[in-house]
């Protein structure tokens, strides 16, 4: 979003150039007089800035909402009177004025985000009797939904809502690269589908040509702003690969983790089922895990896609994770142990210099964020447990809870060899009680200033949103 500036004059203009540079506007029958610089603000292609170099045109529009959208350009805020108004209804009129996408930026901007203030305010019906896979978010909080062969889309208002029906029986990776386009895959159907989520169209299908010559089932979907990754397994189960796309001409650029399984090995056998992008190291975070008879085993590798090669990995062999997500915020990986339940970090800058036991796990990198409780009854507590980031804070769902862990900040982090001083994070409460009631938590996300879940055996996404600016 651009900056902003008042209407104000500025410097040692003289009079007659600031009476040039008032424009006055008739809209409605009511007078506005503002500066050119103000009006320019809504951008070339607006008619506003087009009104910037017109002599008191009239404009057939109500004037209350032409005041509100004005203010909004001289602050880059709406005022406190908006609260009179339907939003929605206002967005309508920016569309005219050509100034909607500048508006939307600012209501559902993620640094409006708050995490302590998150309460359930809209819940979201799917047609059908098939519950939600997988949900893919955007950065202006409009939301994708694939439930059975279909996805629902909910654009940044969540007022207009559309369905497509795909040649998958189920989805299992779901991603938006758009607000109307998504990558698409299911762990049992070949290839990785692009789809126009508005016309119903499959743009383009990507697959990964294994030596085998089998099909290529889609595990995990990821993306930064410059490329599209994907996970993918050989038809056969011996194989399994990460495919580098460009996110804008979806053309191969790399293949990395390649692998090609021989006999009893497992760990090469366990191909990536989450796929993160870390920007501020410019790594690509790919995490699998593998359940057997001796318990969860899995392995968390971060790639540099430049060289191909993994920068460094931690092997899980006690208390496997359930789920991992990475935090470039608070420059750490978070996962939520299977057995225990608990929510642990690792601080990057420690990464790849701690110890290793002799069977080359890596929990001594981990540090527990909870009471440390051991395993009851042998049951894997933390099964199907959602862990993600957002901003500064931590999601963890347990049931159908989530936990909200924030860091409190003590004061710099000093280093002690390889090691860090323990950092500091407080468990918190969301929302109301009366929120929190509700089946086993099945996905989370988050999209603009909102967090968006689903739940067990529900045909419905929830919304949940704190106040926003100026609303």
């Amino acid at each position: 979003m651009p900056s902003f500036t008042t209407d104000k004059m500025i410097g040692t203009q003289t009079a007659s150039e600031s009476n040039n540079d008032v424009v006055s506007i008739n809209v409605g029958g009511q007078i506005f007089q503002t500066t050119k610089q103000t009006l320019i603000m809504a951008g070339p292609d607006s008619l506003l800035s087009q009104l910037a170099e017109s002599t008191c045109p009239f404009v057939d529009r109500d004037p209350e909402f032409f005041s509100l959208l004005l203010s909004f350009l001289r602050t880059g805020t709406l005022p406190s009177k908006v609260k009179d108004f339907d939003i929605y209804d206002l967005i309508e009129e920016s569309r005219f004025y050509g100034v909607e996408s500048l508006l939307i930026e600012s209501i559902t901007n993620p640094s409006q985000f708050d995490g302590f203030a998150l309460q359930k305010s809209l819940v979201l019906p799917l047609n059908g009797r098939d519950s939600p896979s997988a949900i893919a978010t955007t950065s202006s909080g409009s939301v994708h939904v694939a439930h059975g062969s279909k996805i629902t889309s909910f654009d940044w208002s969540l007022r207009r809502k559309w369905t497509i029906l795909t040649q998958f029986t189920a989805i299992d990776s779901l991603l938006a690269i758009s607000p109307k386009l998504a990558a698409a895959g299911a762990t049992d159907f070949s290839g990785l589908q692009i789809l126009d989520l508005e016309n119903g169209n499959v743009k383009e299908v990507l697959n990964w040509e294994n030596v085998t010559k089998s099909s290529s089932t889609v595990q995990a979907i990821g993306a930064s702003s410059e490329f599209l990754f994907t996970s993918f397994e050989s038809g056969r189960r011996n194989s399994n690969s990460i495919m580098v796309y460009d996110i804008n001409t979806l053309k191969p650029v790399t293949e990395i983790g390649h692998y090609e399984i021989y006999g009893a090995d497992i760990d090469s056998a366990i191909p990536a089922t989450k796929l993160s992008w870390v920007s501020n190291h410019r790594l690509v975070m790919a995490a699998g895990s593998h359940s057997g008879l001796s318990g969860v085993m899995g392995n968390i590798k971060f790639w540099d896609i430049r060289s191909g090669n993994v920068v460094f990995e931690l092997k899980e062999k006690v208390n496997c994770f359930a789920d991992v997500c990475v935090s470039d915020n608070l420059n750490s990986i978070f996962k939520v142990g299977v057995n225990s339940g608990e929510v642990f970090y690792a601080d990057f800058r420690i990464l790849g210099g701690g110890d290793s036991d002799d069977s080359g796990n890596s929990s001594d990198i981990w540090v527990c964020l909870g009471d440390g409780r051991k395993i009851v009854n042998g049951k894997k507590e933390g099964s199907g447990c959602k862990i993600e980031s957002h901003g500064n804070q931590v999601f963890c769902s347990k049931g159908g809870d989530i936990e909200l862990w924030s860091e409190v900040v003590m004061g710099s982090h000093r280093t002690s060899g390889n090691r860090l001083d323990e950092r500091v994070f407080r468990k918190n409460t969301m929302g109301r009680v009366k929120d929190m009631v509700g089946l086993k938590i099945t996905n989370l996300a988050f999209g603009g200033n909102r967090m968006f879940l689903t739940r067990k055996d529900q045909q419905a996404v929830e919304v949940w949103q704190g106040a926003v600016r100026g609303i």
